[in-house]
């Protein structure tokens, strides 16, 4: 597995597309060594020039301590459809079970379904979010930061999404993209990063 990850990330030289979660393996059993290999990986194709476009569930990158760090570029999603990988939209890895590409991935060179796949990943990349938007050094996201104050107060989601005017569902997803921003899952902690980073 590791030797036909590698072999296809080594061969992209002009661009890498990826549906990625970087939580998605905890809780498998899967080695270490195989989890550090897969950032390991995204790193080399970042250093080789090639374009690297990573899509990832927002709650996966709860468990990046800074996601905007993370090689190449990135948009965030609610959920992805599944992992993959496509080199220089010519050959593509999808995990035989859509989740873990430790169980064993398809190559797929056929063009079609390759094609396939890269216009699905445009699809999700234009509806993404980049965790950098709006992102300037010792401030909080400015659509997050009433989140941020309403979280400090110590207000119940209920109460929070009432006084902000916006659906509880809204509120929770917006807690959790604050949580990812400040790289932790804690709301006790996001309160302590917060306040470390100057976003008080």
């Amino acid at each position: 597995m590791r030797a036909a990850l590698t072999r296809l990330v080594r061969s992209a030289r002009r661009e890498l597309l990826s549906f990625d979660d970087p939580a998605g393996a905890l809780g498998h059993g899967i080695p270490e060594p195989f989890l550090e290999f897969a950032g390991a990986c995204v790193r080399s194709a970042t250093g080789q020039s090639a374009a690297v476009r990573r899509i990832a569930p927002r709650q996966g990158l709860t468990h990046v301590r800074e996601p905007w760090h993370c090689p190449g570029s990135v948009r965030v999603t609610d959920s992805i459809p599944f992992k993959m990988v496509v080199a220089d939209r010519t050959v593509a890895a999808v995990p035989l079970d859509l989740e873990l590409h430790y169980n064993g991935v398809l190559l797929i060179r056929d063009p079609v379904v390759v094609q396939t796949l890269v216009r699905t990943h445009r699809t999700w990349w234009d509806t993404g979010d980049d965790p950098t938007r709006h992102r300037v050094a010792g401030t909080a996201p400015a659509h997050l930061r009433p989140v941020l104050h309403a979280l400090l107060a110590g207000l119940t989601d209920e109460a929070a999404a009432t006084r902000l005017g916006m659906s509880g569902r809204t509120y929770s997803r917006r807690v959790g993209e604050l949580l990812t921003a400040l790289g932790t899952t804690s709301r006790f902690r996001a309160g302590a990063e917060a306040a470390r980073r100057g976003w008080l």
